[in-house]
């Protein structure tokens, strides 16, 4: 059965205040469009109110400005946050203990308590040791010596190579990889390259996620670390020895080159790419599609490849769209300052000086 609150008690979670109805029983949260009676919804600013006349919403979740609203409500300063928190809470659903599927491969020496959900075709090296609670779904391969912490979800087909560190409560998404080799190689003088073997390892710290097919290298020597909190989206490159600091975000397709170090709550833009060897210091926030090249200092916010300070990027961008009107009034007054040049130079324009 779906957990249920009073609308209370979800004001309580979330350190908000209720105006009105505060026995309302809550059984779930969804967008304007979508909620019905018995749900809540909620607006991020007060912009959007008041709520269309067909939201049939029991209740809103509103900013501290909100004014009147034709229904019960939660009022907190942070409506973003609060949705999130009461949207988890009224999903939460207790852990079950399916135990392991026959089909799954157990390797030698491996540490696997009985509150475990193992799914099917799972692969487990030697010496692996997973937390209380943990739930690894169909087609998983964690590989030898790889520990795992508490409450961790791996989804399907994820692949957890040898050595790796997994902190608790973790969610490693489909098809994600943490630990396959970095990218390291040494070109000879005829253009062959030879491969440099990478003998690290990656750690990932509690309460990251980590998005579908995103890959997360090991290191040439020593540790690729992600560090607690950090959100990572799908299709991201983490190379090699890269460290990203506390509660950063990296979203989709971002790539970042070996060696780089990333402070805390850095964010960084859909398709950013960042060159290697550099770091970036805390709040350090990188627009979508820019190219980083050089280190950044705290809470710096840039874009554009190469980046540079996002305010002269966004006129630059401007002044780029414009280029073609530009060039082409460029070209006119050239034509122009010939055409009174020529003018000045002619006999007759001479004679009457004269």
């Amino acid at each position: 059965m779906s957990p249920h609150y009073s609308l209370q008690q979800l004001a309580e979670l979330v350190d908000g205040r209720v105006q009105g109805g505060g026995g309302l029983i809550i059984r779930n949260l969804n967008g304007i469009a979508y909620a019905q009676p018995g749900e809540i919804t909620f607006v991020l600013d007060k912009k959007q109110l008041p709520l269309p006349e067909h939201c049939q919403a029991s209740a809103c979740i509103v900013p501290l400005d909100a004014g009147p609203v034709d229904r019960p409500v939660l009022i907190t300063d942070q409506p973003g946050v609060a949705a999130a928190k009461i949207h988890a809470a009224l999903l939460a659903r207790p852990f079950e203990a399916t135990g392991i599927h026959p089909s799954v491969v157990v390797g030698d020496g491996c540490t696997v308590p009985e509150e475990v959900s193992i799914g099917p075709l799972v692969c487990l090296g030697n010496n692996v040791s997973l937390g209380q609670r943990v739930t690894i779904h169909p087609g998983a391969v964690i590989g030898d010596g790889v520990t795992i912490g508490d409450d961790t979800i791996i989804h399907a087909n994820v692949t957890v190579a040898h050595g790796c560190s997994i902190g608790k409560r973790v969610i490693l998404h489909h098809g994600a990889v943490i630990g396959s080799d970095g990218f390291g190689f040494a070109t000879d003088r005829q253009g062959r390259h030879h491969k440099k073997p990478q003998v690290g390892t990656v750690r990932i710290d509690d309460d990251v996620e980590i998005g579908a097919n995103s890959c997360v290298d090991r290191a040439a020597f020593g540790v690729t670390w992600i560090k607690t909190g950090t959100r990572i989206d799908n299709l991201v490159m983490v190379g090699h020895n890269v460290v990203v600091g506390e509660h950063s975000i990296l979203v989709a397709q971002v790539g970042i080159a070996g060696s780089t170090t990333l402070g805390r709550n850095v964010v960084l833009g859909a398709k950013t790419g960042v060159a290697g060897h550099l770091h970036l210091d805390d709040q350090v926030m990188v627009a979508a599609m820019s190219g980083v090249h050089n280190n950044q200092p705290k809470g710096a916010i840039v874009g554009g490849a190469p980046a540079f300070e996002a305010k002269s990027w966004g006129r630059a961008a401007v002044a780029f769209g414009r280029l073609p009107e530009t060039i082409k009034e460029v070209r006119r007054l050239r034509k122009e300052v010939e055409r009174l040049s020529a003018l000045i130079d002619s006999p007759e324009t001479s004679k009457d000086n004269k």
